[in-house]
């Protein structure tokens, strides 16, 4: 069975599946009684084709629009040439017009405003220069807003609701929540409960013409009752489902922006945003509305989730159309708000995308195969089940010679010997396999949200049980990511400046000259700022590595506006992974420019020719004082301290904005040490991911003294292990990296494109399953390359989160392993049902068909049945998939990448109590009679009473059993799990009370209490022989 789905629904990968494998295993899959509920948690392929084509449109509209702001620009400038005339006329003729005149709607008038939404629409979308400027350009349209480039909105209540009104809001259109009856209906939808609908109606009104009212009644409405207990137990379910599902939708969209309302710094959600709100954006921050660019430096955005196109577009004066849903790929700017929600293109793209759905997972699409096989063969079963019960009666008509008079007794009879085969198909084809997935993940999600993670892709959850190895990031994952400056080697001298006492001691010691440039240095070089809130207090907004550096200047007696507004910002490139360094340069106040960088120490100190000395004069650096610098560096990063080189240099007066910033020729400020304590627990929970065989690999961007200290800290690094900087990686053989990968622990030093390296080697030559943690946009390619990407919520960028599996809410490794931990759960939980369910499938098969083989009846009758098929499918499913994860999972191997789903193990306990439950079933079918001393006319349905009730209790002391596959105590933490106890209790209570009570609908006759016993007894017997069983090696 295994090579057979390997084979045929195989090809579903945990992310990123080719749309060929999600067809395929689509064509593949048959026999499907309710394909609304068995396909509701799979991707809409149309939706998806849908949703390209917009994207193909989008390309289209762009490409024109960019074409037609070029002409109208040239056109300007008097430099239009005849042939971009044409093109323009052209573009013109299909619909494009610059228009010259514009009429304010009343109500927009009415409201304050002097532009409507469909005119802001057609300036930004249409990237019209032309009409931009026939509104005054960015500050015209601020005017016509009624809104402030420098202190945004104003946020009195009614102000804001005459602007929603009129501009509408940040949101796009989703599916309507859908109600518990919708889910009633679905459920309805079974074609095998329709025909048993339709049996029922039938049994009743030849039941009542023939027997009359109310016993000619009881058969049909016990199937009908039971065809209505079974739709309201599965739509409450999967009702419950989907409750889950939203709540954590909700937890997915909760993304905040910076933005500036009265004129102070906040952060808003994305969604309270509205047209004249003006924004602050930064590398790795999504563009939430459409809107104009009105300041920033080296803005590169990434249009390609719009459009397709991967180049990056520079955004400028000149170029100042900024588009929903595109990303910012380098530099930073405000920008003003002009369009939001569904009249915007990426609304309009994303509520045609979240009608596509998630993709199915690899389980979801195995356990499908596994229901088409298993459905294959029970409707080959019922089918013949059917025929031999009705050859039975026709053979027994013909040997009476009534072949030719038919009674409504006989039409009974065989309407109940169709009931049964109808119903042998219900039980049979296991719908609740691929649902018994999505029950656990939901389940295991909902609950992931209390322990910090949130999981963005279905698929995540079950691919990071079977994970074997995590490269993890430093800053804020294995450490706290609350920075501070508490050493500085300025003027050549190491100081310790961890406190304010030890700060004002530095400054004395140091020339006022050096002071004075460093403060300029760590206020202009940043990409961090210092504002004061509303509340009329300071706060430091930025990275944590900027703020601790922010935090240093604000110490040093340093203003942060006022150093700012000494100088005027010319050029500013930020901070780059790749080259691992920021810079800046600043027009002096008595003229001339000065370059300013700051980044990797030993970067930074290799790119300067000169260095500040006591007296505070530029000498040039000799082999000595690099020496010592370079020292000063390793003992600090042998400290566990992240370490910041910072310099300057004068520049040639006549320096323009597109030039670019020198890369050496510096002057060395001086070295700081940041410290960044290890997180507590982080220990603990290394070692617990190596006894559970998950390997933990640091991957870092610091100095490498610096990622070995740490990882020691942390029980990454061990004696045989390896630590490397991403260069020397990078230059390594294919043959090398193979030798290498396997003992490699520590990569410092490294680039995004290096840890893309290593995982995509672990994935394909190692075949291992790796979850990779990230937090910035150069991450992105990583986690998507990556098994289970896990990106950081509170150091994490927007283009991080949006290219991950999970998001670690806390940014702490230990909630990784909580995610790992959670994922072998689900993987385990769904085994344990698979082999519930397959053992009820196989003994309710061969029973009903060989009883109607070898005695012309079936045991159980149609609402017998149906309650079996509750017992194993909802019910089964919230009992086995919902067991919550404990320390032993975490001492078990991974399964990895090659591991069998349907494992040896659960085939060894499937067949086994599979026996035993038939050699019961057959051998009171022939004894029981003799067994239970039954007499008289009801023996026949006392000893049928008697099977259904032994083959019911079975199932209940096999559900226990199945708790562990391998383990003897099946009892461990029982009474923790209420779901499983208030189910198998439910179960027995509705088992008793439809056995003694509900016989006329459920062909039963009550049992006395030495058959209950017996019952039970014959039910309980089946753990320790399943003890016995778990014995036997495999």
């Amino acid at each position: 069975m295994e090579s057979y789905l390997n084979q045929n629904f195989g090809g579903v990968k945990s992310k990123n599946s080719p749309e060929e494998s999600l067809q395929r295993w689509r064509k593949l899959v048959g026999v499907v009684k309710n394909p609304k509920r068995r396909f509701r948690f799979t991707a809409n392929l149309s939706k998806r084709s849908e949703a390209a084509a917009m994207m193909r449109s989008n390309q289209e509209k762009l490409r024109v629009a960019v074409l037609v702001s070029k002409a109208a620009l040239q056109f300007i400038h008097g430099n239009l040439s005849v042939s971009f005339v044409s093109i323009v006329h052209q573009q013109m003729c299909s619909g494009i017009a610059l228009q010259s005149e514009y009429t304010v709607p009343n109500e927009v008038k009415e409201a304050g405003f002097q532009i409507c939404a469909d005119e802001l629409s057609s300036i930004v979308e249409g990237h019209d220069v032309k009409k931009l400027k026939i509104h005054g350009g960015i500050d015209g349209v601020a005017d016509k807003l009624s809104t402030s480039i420098t202190n945004g909105l104003t946020t009195a209540d009614e102000s804001l609701r005459h602007r929603q009104n009129v501009y509408g809001v940040n949101k796009f259109t989703e599916s309507e929540v859908r109600s518990f009856w919708v889910f009633v209906w679905e459920a309805l939808q079974d074609m095998t409960l329709m025909i048993l609908a339709v049996c029922a109606v039938v049994s009743l009104v030849v039941g009542i013409a023939t027997e009359g009212w109310p016993k000619g009644a009881h058969d049909g409405l016990g199937i009908v009752s039971s065809i209505l207990l079974v739709v309201f137990v599965t739509a409450t379910s999967d009702y419950r489902q989907s409750l889950q599902f939203r709540d954590l939708d909700k937890e997915k969209k909760k993304i905040s922006i910076q933005v500036t309302r009265e004129g102070f710094r906040q952060k808003l959600s994305i969604y309270d945003l509205l047209p004249g709100d003006i924004v602050h954006l930064a590398i790795g921050d999504q563009v939430p509305a459409d809107g104009l660019f009105v300041s920033g430096f080296s803005l590169l955005i990434n249009e390609s989730s719009l459009t397709g196109e991967s180049e990056p577009v520079a955004v400028n004066a000149d170029n100042p159309f900024l588009l929903s849903g595109t990303k910012v790929q380098d530099g930073s700017c405000k920008m003003l708000v002009t369009t939001v929600g569904m009249r915007t293109q990426w609304g309009k793209l994303m509520a045609t995308l979240s009608e596509g759905g998630d993709d199915e997972t690899p389980l979801q699409v195995k356990l499908n195969g596994v229901a088409t096989i298993i459905g294959k063969i029970g409707l080959a079963f019922a089918v013949v089940t059917f025929a031999v019960l009705a050859e039975g009666q026709l053979r027994r008509k013909f040997q009476e010679g009534s072949h030719w008079t038919w009674s409504a007794d006989d039409a009974l009879e065989l309407l109940e010997y169709f009931a049964i085969g109808v119903t042998i198909v219900v039980v049979a084809v296991p719908e609740g396999l691929p649902l018994a997935v999505t029950l656990s993940l939901a389940f295991a999600m909902k609950k992931m949200m209390n322990d910090r993670a949130l999981v963005r892709h279905l698929a995540a959850c079950e691919t990071m049980g079977s994970s074997t190895s995590i490269c993890s990031d430093k800053t804020g994952t294995l450490t706290t990511n609350h920075m501070t400056v508490v050493k500085a080697c300025i003027c050549g001298s190491i100081k310790e400046v961890g406190n304010h006492e030890e700060v004002k001691i530095m400054c004395s010691q140091v020339p006022d000259v050096v002071v004075k440039v460093l403060m300029q240095s760590i206020f202009n070089n940043t990409g961090g700022e210092v504002v004061i809130t509303q509340y009329g207090k300071l706060e430091i907004l930025g990275t944590p590595t900027e703020t601790a550096l922010l935090e240093f200047g604000l110490s040093l007696g340093g203003d942060f506006q006022a150093v700012r507004q000494e100088t005027k910002l010319v050029k500013v490139e930020p901070f780059n992974s790749m080259k691992k360094r920021m810079g800046v340069v600043i027009e002096l106040p008595g003229g001339g420019c000065r370059a300013h960088c700051k980044g990797a120490s030993e970067i930074i100190l290799a790119a300067c020719s000169k260095v500040l000395d006591p007296a505070g004069n530029a000498v040039p650096l000799d082999e000595a004082t690099v020496g010592h610098l370079n020292g000063v560096i390793e003992s600090f990063a042998n400290e566990a301290l992240r370490t910041l080189c910072l310099a300057y240099m004068e520049v040639e007066n006549g320096f323009a904005a597109d030039d670019h910033i020198p890369v050496d020729g510096y002057t060395c400020i001086g070295i700081v040490g940041i410290k960044d304590p290890v997180r507590p627990g982080v220990k603990e929970s290394v070692a617990i991911c190596r006894s559970a065989g998950i390997t933990v690999r640091m991957v870092t961007g610091d100095n490498i003294n610096t990622a070995k200290a740490i990882a020691r800290e942390c029980g990454i690094l061990t004696n045989d292990g390896q630590a490397i900087e991403g260069p020397e990686f990078r230059n390594k053989s294919i043959e090398e990296m193979r030798d290498l990968i396997p003992k490699l622990q520590v990569m410092a030093r490294s680039s995004p494109l290096d840890k893309h390296t290593l995982v995509k080697h672990l994935r394909t030559v190692f075949c291992e399953v790796v979850a990779v943690t990230g937090d910035g946009t150069n991450d992105a390619p990583a986690l998507r390359e990556a098994d289970i990407g896990l990106a950081m919520g509170i150091a994490g960028t927007e283009v991080a989160k949006e290219s991950a599996d999970v998001i670690i809410l806390d940014d702490n490794f230990s909630t990784i392993v909580t995610v790992a931990k959670w994922g072998r759960s689900v993987y385990i939980n769904i085994q344990k049902f698979v082999q519930f369910q397959l053992t009820v499938n196989i003994v309710a098969l061969i029973v009903n068909f060989s009883s109607a083989c070898l005695t012309g009846h079936a045991p159980l009758t149609a609402v017998q049945l149906l309650w079996v098929n509750m017992i194993m499918d909802t019910l089964g499913a919230l009992a086995l998939a919902t067991e919550p994860p404990n320390d032993e999972l975490m001492k078990r191997t991974p399964v990895g990448r090659k591991g069998n789903f349907i494992s040896n193990a659960m085939w060894r306990n499937i067949v086994g109590q599979s026996f035993y439950q038939f050699i019961v079933i057959w051998y009171l079918q022939r004894e029981g009679k003799v067994l239970f001393r039954l007499e008289g006319p009801e023996s026949d349905l006392g000893l049928n009473t008697l099977i259904f009730n032994c083959f019911v209790l079975c199932q209940v002391f096999n559900e226990i059993s199945c708790r562990e596959m391998e383990k003897i105590n099946v009892f461990h933490d029982i009474s923790e799990n209420y779901v499983f106890v208030a189910v198998i209790s439910c179960t027995i209570i509705f088992q008793f009370i439809i056995v003694q009570f509900l016989g006329d609908f459920a062909s039963t006759t009550p049992l006395t209490l030495s058959q209950w016993l017996v019952c039970v007894f014959i039910g309980f017997l089946g753990m320790p022989i399943a003890a016995v069983i778990k014995m036997v090696p495999v």
